[in-house]
């Protein structure tokens, strides 16, 4: 498998599909790395070392694409947006963003579109197990709302056995999405880009690929994400 995958790398890379051959390559490296930690022959451990330290040369190139979303555009949902980064080796997913506050917060609806982001996890194709929130506290009266409809998709995740880590910060001001296969998302406005609906009955209030967008940008870059060999 570790080889059809590199060898699948290479063929992109040949092709100027870099973003495609970066994942690959990744999903190459993770594969030689488990046969590393199971292979108990020295010299074909050596051997594979030498593999995963040219397959890190090659893939080792800074990748940054930008996606700018237009004032009303549709077509952004969040399976659109991240699915091509969420390969089956992901496991692990920080989110970072300070305006994950509760659902009354004026034409915000931070909860509700953190929880359809931990959906379209739980859906697959990858196998999250981990998802690590950091926020800020929402202010006067409604952090209490804001923790409680924390907790409660906490427990949810729970019943399909993904932890939610939860941890709170005064000072954060980036939002930025990071996948454990080496992809980051930093999106403008956070995963609250989408215009509020215009009626609980029109069309764009349950799929977000038709709910019209506000303006903002999305830049996606991938770091070298190596383990210990």
């Amino acid at each position: 498998a570790g080889a059809e995958t590199v060898k699948r790398a290479v063929e992109l890379d040949l092709a100027s599909r870099f973003q495609e051959s970066l994942v690959c390559y990744q999903e190459g490296i993770d594969l030689l790395l488990q046969v590393v930690k199971a292979t108990k022959d020295e010299a074909k451990k050596h051997r594979y070392r030498q593999k995963i330290s040219e397959l890190l040369f090659f893939s080792d190139g800074k990748y940054h694409k930008q996606i700018r979303i237009e004032e009303n555009a549709t077509g952004f949902g969040y399976e659109k947006l991240f699915q091509e980064y969420l390969t089956e080796i992901v496991s692990e997913v920080w989110v970072e963003d300070p305006y994950i506050r509760h659902v009354h917060q004026a034409s915000r609806y931070s909860l509700y579109n953190f929880l359809r982001f931990c959906e379209m996890l739980v859906k697959g194709p990858c196998k999250v197990k981990t998802i690590h929130l950091l926020t800020s506290y929402d202010e006067g009266n409604g952090r209490s709302q804001q923790i409680s409809g924390l907790e409660e998709i906490q427990q949810s995740l729970r019943n399909y056995g993904v932890t939610l880590n939860i941890a709170f910060s005064s000072s954060i001001h980036d939002r930025e999405i990071r996948f454990n296969n080496g992809w980051m998302i930093k999106i403008g406005r956070g995963l609250d880009y989408f215009k509020k609906p215009q009626g609980r009955f029109s069309i764009g209030y349950c799929d977000f690929d038709l709910r019209p967008c506000h303006e903002t940008t999305v830049d996606v870059f991938h770091t070298k994400h190596t383990k210990k060999m």
